[in-house]
């Protein structure tokens, strides 16, 4: 007997509660599509907002856009992106290489190896440290990491001034790339960690149970069962880490001494980034200054949306080998 059969057998009330499901459904549907439509629509707005406030300004520009390494839009309209984007993507880097290792071990030890009345408490601090405004970590930064780096800063420069990264001369410490993004570093661990920890919590435990039944350690197991399964989703919170630290204003204008040169020496007083330069200039922009900052903002925006694409990319790719694998 089929669905509908049963339906016309079942007398007006059944009727009456099918009808009911079946308009609740469509109401969901058109809900939901409203939802993405709005999003993509939103997302539509603010790059045609960027690009035509950005556009008189690119076109007032003396210089190369791309290339120059002078930010004066205010006085000479010579504008370049080249050191900010620099700057951004460093930073950035460094906070994602210091933070996601020890994310994941965070992770990994509430999930698995701490007792349950220790995992509870430690993952509520932990996602609490996320709430902490950025001012205040760009003000401990400034108070207090800045100074205590100094001397590591130096005994990394005079016994690995060989490695690109740690050479330089003169004045080294202070405000640095370094110290930049170890605050950036501190500031997307709770977002890594949080969202690895409930990816690894979602492992099947059958699969935990077979792999130690093998004679698996308790490493061996989280090496073949736990970290295969939330690759993807650790990915996918290192991507969103990094898009925070790409976009952090605060934190990194009180840190970054705003200079406008490229360098991969990260323990020199040098470095700035997009969104530093943005709220540093904002206030006292001209016309053609506050369309220049909106340019960089496109770039940023642009630099967002790449990587993104890039993580979904790879995500995809590792959910393609995996089923081949299967």
């Amino acid at each position: 007997m089929t669905t509908d059969t049963k339906i016309r057998d079942g007398g007006p009330a059944m009727r009456r509660s099918a009808s009911r499901r079946t308009s609740g459904e469509g109401l969901f549907k058109f809900l939901a599509t409203a939802a993405g439509v709005v999003l993509l629509a939103i997302m539509a707005a603010i790059a045609v907002f960027l690009i035509a406030e950005a556009i008189p300004a690119l076109q007032a520009n003396k210089g190369g856009f791309f290339t120059d390494l002078v930010w004066e839009p205010n006085s000479s309209q010579v504008f370049g992106i080249g050191a900010l984007a620099f700057g951004t993507v460093l930073s950035s880097g460094i906070a994602l290489v210091i933070a996601t290792p020890i994310a994941v071990g965070v992770a990994l030890f509430i999930s698995h190896y701490a007792p349950r009345r220790l995992a509870g408490p430690l993952g509520y601090l932990i996602d609490l440290l996320a709430a902490v405004p950025s001012v205040i970590y760009g003000l401990w930064g400034l108070a207090f990491l800045v100074p205590l780096l100094r001397e590591p800063s130096r005994w990394l420069n005079e016994h690995f001034g060989w490695f690109p990264l740690f050479a330089g001369e003169g004045a080294i410490g202070g405000k640095t790339m370094l110290a930049g993004g170890i605050v950036l570093a501190i500031m997307i661990l709770p977002i890594i960690a949080a969202i690895s920890r409930e990816v690894f919590l979602q492992v099947p435990r059958m699969n935990e149970e077979a792999a130690l039944a093998l004679g698996a350690t308790r490493w061996e197991m989280i090496r073949m069962a736990v970290l295969p399964f939330g690759r993807p989703g650790v990915i996918s919170a290192a991507m969103l880490g990094l898009g925070r630290a790409m976009g952090e204003t605060i934190a990194v204008a009180l840190i970054f001494p705003a200079t406008f040169d490229i360098s991969v020496q990260i323990l020199t007083p040098h470095g700035n980034s997009i969104a530093a330069n943005i709220a540093n200039g904002f206030g006292e922009a001209t016309p053609i200054g506050r369309g220049a900052l909106i340019a960089s903002g496109l770039v940023l925006f642009v630099i967002t949306l790449l990587v993104n694409m890039a993580a979904r990319m790879i995500i995809n790719r590792r959910k393609e080998y995996a089923r081949a694998g299967a």
